[in-house]
C-alpha cells in the first residue's frame, strides 16, 4: 500500500513538469566559451543567396578568405542558392535531420518558422554583449562594429519576441523608377519629390491613349504598360500600412480581409481592366519594359537599381530595343505625402544551434566579419543595397563612393547610388510587418489578392461583392490562413473595427490533454511492473 501511495505522490509531483512541456518554447541557451580554440580544426557551412551577380559571389569569397586568414583552423564552406525560397525550403527539410547549416542568409519571417523546431536558431543577445567575443569584443581579431554602430532600425527588425535571432546583413527598400521624358510628354512639368497614388493612376491612364492604328501616342509603339509593380506582396502591404489599415498582429491574428483591402482592390481592378497596370507575375520584369520605352513607372527594390535605366550595367534586353530616356528615382507612391511609409527589406544572417560550442563561436565570429566595413562596402557597391552599419555608412570610403555618382555606368552608376541615397534618407519612415509562424504565408497571400484581381479584370469578371468574397475565400484556402495564429477575421463597418475571433484551446486544457495520456501510460507501466514482480515471486 505504501508503494502505491508513493507512486501516486510521484505522479502528482511530475504533473507540473509535464504541463510545463506545453506552451511557448524556451530559447536555446548558449554559454560563450572562455576561450576560442584556434588549434582544433572547425568547419562551418554558410548558405548564401545569389542570382547571377558574380560581383556578389566575389564579395562572399573575399569574406571567407579574409576570415580564414585570421582564423586558420576554421574552414568555411559556402553553398549558393538562386533565391531565398529555396534556402527556406532546404532549412525546413534539414531541421528534421539536424543537418542545418551553421550560418544562413535569411529573413525574420523564415526564422519564425524555423523556431517551431527544437534547438534551431540561436538567440544572439548574449553573444552580442559578450565583452571578449561580442560585437567589438576585446578578443575579436578584426575591426568589428559595436552594437551601437549597427543602424538601430535594422537591428530591431531582427528581433522576434524577446530575443534577437539574426544580424542585418544588407538593407533595401522599394523605389519608383520613372521615365521622366514620358511624364513631361504627357503634359506634366515636373516629377514630384513624392508621388501620390492618384498621380500614378492619372498619368498611367493618360499613357494608354492610342491613335487609329493602335499605336500608343506617348511612345510610338504598339506595346505600353504604364505602371508595373515587381512585388505585389509589398504593394498590398505598403498600401495598407499607408492607410493605417489592419494587416496582422504580432500574435499572428490575420486581419487583412477587411473593407480597406476591398477598396484598394476595387481601385486596382479598374487599372488592371484598362491594362494601365500590371505585375511582374503577369507581364514579366518591369525593368525590361522601362528600358524598352514601354513603361512609365516601374517599382522594384532599390537593390534592383542596376537593372533600371537605359545605361544600367545589368541591362537584360537586346541593345537595339533600348530607348534613351532620363531615369528619375523616387519613393513609392503615397496616400499621405507628409507621412511617407515604405517597407524595409533585405537579408539578415542567423546562426543555427550546434552541439560543438567552438563551432558555434566560429560561426558567430564569421557573422561579425560579414559586418566589417570591407565586406559591407564591397557588397553594397555591387547593387543598390545599403550597408547596415553606421560605421560603414559614415566611412570615408563610402562617402567617396557616393560623391562619385554618375562618374561611370558601372561601379558609380547614378541610378544605383540614388537608390541607396533614397533609403538612407527615408530610414525613419521604413517599416516591417509582424513576424510569426505563418507570416511568410500571409505575405504571399497579400500579393495573391492583387494578382487575382488583375487577372479577373483582364478576364472581364465583374467586380462586385461576390467577386471579393470569393477572392478572399480562395486566398485564405490557398495559403491555409485559417490555420495560422488565432484565426482572426476583421472587417470594418461604418469606420468601426469589428473583430471575430476563434480563440485557441486554452493552454491548461491542452496541457491536460497531454498529461492524461502520460498518466495512463505510467499507470500501465506500473501495473506491468507489479505483474512481472508477482510472477517472479511465483
Amino acid at each position: 500500500m505504501k508503494k502505491k501511495l508513493s507512486f501516486i505522490l510521484l505522479l502528482i509531483l511530475i504533473l507540473p513538469l509535464l504541463a510545463s512541456c506545453h506552451g511557448k518554447q524556451k530559447s536555446v541557451v548558449f554559454a560563450v566559451p572562455e576561450q576560442f580554440d584556434d588549434q582544433t580544426p572547425v568547419e562551418i557551412v554558410f548558405w548564401a543567396k545569389n542570382d547571377t551577380n558574380r560581383s556578389q559571389v566575389a564579395v562572399y569569397q573575399q569574406a571567407i578568405d579574409g576570415f580564414q586568414k585570421l582564423y586558420p583552423n576554421v574552414t568555411v564552406t559556402m553553398r549558393l542558392y538562386t533565391d531565398y525560397g529555396r534556402i527556406y525550403n532546404d532549412v525546413i527539410t534539414n531541421i528534421s535531420t539536424n543537418t542545418t547549416p551553421n550560418v544562413c542568409i535569411t529573413y525574420p519571417d523564415h526564422i519564425a518558422t524555423y523556431l517551431t523546431g527544437a534547438n534551431t536558431v540561436l538567440p544572439l543577445d548574449d553573444l552580442m554583449t559578450n565583452p571578449r567575443y561580442g560585437l567589438g569584443g576585446s578578443e575579436v581579431r578584426f575591426d568589428a562594429p559595436t552594437q551601437a554602430e549597427i543602424v538601430p532600425e535594422f537591428l530591431r527588425e531582427c528581433k522576434i519576441g524577446e530575443y534577437t535571432y539574426a544580424l542585418p546583413y544588407m538593407r533595401s527598400t522599394e523605389a519608383l523608377y520613372i521615365n521622366e521624358d514620358f511624364v513631361k510628354k504627357l503634359g506634366y512639368d515636373d516629377v514630384p519629390e513624392v508621388l501620390t497614388w492618384d498621380f500614378i493612376w492619372e498619368v498611367s491612364e493618360k499613357a494608354m491613349e492610342q491613335d487609329a492604328d493602335g499605336v500608343f501616342k506617348v511612345n510610338g509603339q504598339k506595346v505600353m504598360i504604364p505602371f508595373i509593380y515587381k512585388s505585389t506582396d509589398n504593394m498590398m502591404i505598403s498600401m495598407l500600412k499607408q492607410k493605417d489599415a489592419p494587416y496582422s498582429t504580432d500574435e499572428g491574428d490575420i486581419l487583412i480581409f477587411n473593407d480597406t483591402t476591398k477598396e484598394l482592390l476595387q481601385e486596382i481592378y479598374l487599372h488592371g481592366q484598362s491594362r494601365a497596370f500590371s505585375t511582374f507575375a503577369i507581364s514579366s520584369y518591369p525593368g525590361n519594359f522601362l528600358n524598352a520605352g514601354q513603361c512609365v513607372f516601374a517599382i522594384d527594390s532599390t537593390a534592383g537599381a542596376t537593372w533600371m535605366g537605359c545605361d544600367a550595367p545589368l541591362l537584360d534586353i537586346p541593345e537595339e530595343n533600348i530607348v534613351r530616356f532620363n531615369t528619375v528615382v523616387r519613393p513609392i507612391p503615397q496616400f499621405n505625402t507628409e507621412e511617407p511609409k515604405m517597407i524595409s527589406q533585405g537579408p539578415s544572417v542567423c546562426i543555427f544551434s550546434k552541439e560543438n560550442e567552438q563551432e558555434v563561436l566560429a560561426s558567430w565570429l564569421f557573422v561579425q566579419y560579414l559586418l566589417t566595413n570591407e565586406i559591407q562596402l564591397g557588397y553594397a557597391e555591387t547593387e543598390g543595397y545599403l550597408p547596415v552599419t553606421l560605421k560603414a555608412q559614415n566611412s570615408a570610403e563610402y562617402q567617396d563612393y557616393l560623391s562619385r555618382k554618375g562618374e561611370d555606368n558601372k561601379d558609380h552608376y547614378a541610378v544605383k547610388i540614388e537608390a541607396s541615397e533614397l533609403l538612407m534618407r527615408y530610414i525613419p519612415d521604413t517599416f516591417v510587418t509582424p513576424v510569426f509562424n505563418g507570416s511568410a504565408s500571409l505575405r504571399s497571400a497579400a500579393g495573391q489578392l492583387i494578382e487575382n484581381t488583375v487577372k479577373g479584370a483582364r478576364r472581364k469578371q465583374e467586380m462586385n461583392d461576390a467577386f471579393i468574397s470569393k477572392l478572399f475565400d480562395e486566398v485564405k484556402s490557398l495559403y491555409r490562413l485559417d490555420q495560422i495564429g488565432r484565426k482572426t477575421a476583421e472587417t470594418e463597418s461604418d469606420g468601426q473595427a469589428v473583430k471575430t475571433e476563434q480563440k485557441p484551446i486554452p493552454g491548461e486544457s491542452v496541457a491536460l490533454l497531454i498529461i492524461i495520456p502520460c498518466v495512463w501510460l505510467l499507470i500501465g507501466a506500473y501495473k506491468a511492473w507489479e505483474k512481472k514482480k508477482a510472477k517472479g515471486k511465483n
